[in-house]
Formats: C-alpha cells, structure tokens, sequence
C-alpha cells in the first residue's frame, strides 16, 4: 500500500499532471495519495503493537483496526482516484464509506492501546 500511495502520488504530479488541473481534481488525487500514505503506515504500526509483549490478547481488536484500515483506504482512496481520472461523480457518495471504515479503524486502534495501558497499570500509579 506504501509503495502503491508513493506511485500514485508521482504519476498524479507528473503524468497526470495537466490533465487533473484542467479537471479540477488534482486536489482529490492528492488527498488520495496523501491518505493510503498515511494508512500505510498506520498498518505498519498496528502491526508493530500486535507484536508487544501483552498484547497478544488484543489481537482481536487490531485485527479489526487492520481491516478497517485496508478496506477503508482501498474504498476512499480508490474510489477518490477513479473520480479524478473519469469523473464518475457517484463516487464522490462511495467515499464517505472509505471514511468512515479508516474512523473505525483509528477508533479500534486507540481502544487496543487503552486496554493495553490499563492492563499494564500505565497511567494508574501503580
């Protein structure tokens, strides 16, 4: 996903470049971009926090972040990415689903890292 962000993100600055401008939508390819970029790494990072000592009884959990994480930057993403090129406008409603899957996913992760805190007392005094 990291590579396939990067990619797009420099065949939208250089291949696509004048085609997007005179569309108006260079702005919605580099959102996309910027977006599975982002969501790249944040896989990488629940990833990193499944492998923590203790967390394993978490798995669910990020296993859920992960999905939503996925899924939701294929949907956003790609469906911003299509947009830009085609102008298929019903994609512009599809979009919402991918944001609201990568919300989902940040909401699982954010949950995955209280359970941890407080399964460890961090934060408690203890």
């Amino acid at each position: 996903m990291g590579a396939a962000s990067v990619a797009a993100g420099a065949f939208g600055a250089h291949g696509l470049k004048s085609m997007l401008e005179a569309s108006g939508q260079a702005a919605n390819w580099e959102t996309a971009s910027r977006y599975a970029l982002v969501h790249a790494m944040t896989l990488l990072a629940t990833g990193l926090f499944a492998a923590l000592p203790g967390a394993k009884h978490l798995s669910g959990v990020l296993a859920g972040a992960a999905v939503c994480f996925g899924v939701g930057t294929v949907i956003f993403s790609g469906c911003l990415w299509i947009l830009a090129v085609t102008g298929i406008r019903v994609l512009g409603a599809v979009v919402p689903i991918g944001g609201g899957l990568l919300i989902a996913g940040w909401l699982l992760l954010a949950l995955g890292g209280a359970r941890l805190a407080d399964d460890s007392g961090v934060g408690s005094g203890h």
